[in-house]
């Protein structure tokens, strides 16, 4: 839905093409969505912009589940669209994830993403690779709640083979750790980690489960490339802050200190969980894990 040529008085990039709209040139701005192009790249501007009748956009933040569809598997179209778009065309890009995308394209699509809701423009005309990546990792950063909960925070850390984590006032015998053989506080060795973490990963609320399992699979993928260079340790690294989070919305510096190896050790010991494990989630509603 554009307006007429306007002219630009701050170089800003093109949406389309990624190149910079020079000072003093004419460009296209979307009345709806704010999407800025060269006046040449409005043919291969993204069609689905105007939000159809009858159907919400999705809300600026929320938790996942306010993202997520209403039949299995519950992965937010988003995330199905920024991983199909990857896969297709990025296994072969040199540092998929830890290569920045540019700022300003990542928000403006993210930004037109959240306003189309579950009906998604095409992420095919998004020329860099790494601003499809950059969206999904800003959407999932951007939760209200991490994929692995606040209240699920510490019992992850213990399953992954942290020492010293405390159990939570009210975890009790609901921590996965107690259903361990003279487990109490700490894991003994990797077969006992590998059967918390499937324990504690199948108490996650429904669709933070569903699309963890979505992504980890995506990413052993991605660690499969060798011209993506981008093993386990490196995804963990970059998706550790973002999946794992903190045990509250507000940590203290000295919190943000300790998690930070922790969230990355965390993800590793997902990552080498089998895939058929992850499977089991995700392939149940195959057909409807399709991108809109």
């Amino acid at each position: 839905d554009p307006v007429p040529p306007l002219q630009v008085i701050r170089p800003e990039p093109c949406c389309v093409c990624g190149s910079r709209i020079r000072f003093g040139k004419t460009a296209i701005k979307c009345c709806q969505c704010q999407l800025l192009l060269h006046t040449k790249c409005r043919e291969q501007c993204p069609s689905l912009c105007t939000p159809r009748p009858h159907h919400h956009a999705w809300p600026r933040e929320g938790v996942l589940a306010d993202f997520a569809p209403s039949v299995p598997p519950l992965v937010p179209a988003l995330v199905v669209q920024c991983v199909t778009e990857v896969e297709t065309r990025g296994l072969t890009e040199t540092g998929l994830y830890r290569v920045p995308g540019a700022e300003q394209l990542v928000r403006e699509w993210k930004r037109k993403l959240l306003r189309a809701g579950g009906v998604l423009p095409a992420l095919s005309s998004v020329t860099d690779i790494h601003v499809v990546c950059g969206v999904l990792k800003d959407f999932l950063r951007g939760l209200k709640e991490p994929l692995v909960t606040f209240s699920l925070h510490p019992a992850f850390l213990r399953a992954a083979g942290e020492q010293g984590v405390p159990v939570r006032e009210g975890e009790g015998t609901a921590s996965p750790l107690t259903l361990l053989p003279g487990a109490a506080t700490d894991i003994p060795d990797d077969a006992a980690s590998d059967t918390a973490l499937r324990h504690v990963v199948s108490k996650l609320p429904p669709a933070n489960r569903d699309t963890l399992a979505f992504l980890m699979l995506h990413l052993l993928r991605v660690s499969h490339s060798p011209d993506c260079k981008m093993d386990v340790l490196n995804l963990s690294r970059v998706f550790g802050p973002t999946l794992v989070g903190h045990s509250s919305a507000n940590p203290t510096p000295l919190a943000i200190m300790e998690d930070t190896p922790r969230q990355c050790k965390v993800v590793a010991r997902l990552l080498s969980l089998p895939p058929s494990f992850w499977r089991g989630f995700v392939e149940r509603e195959q057909e409807n894990l399709v991108p809109m």
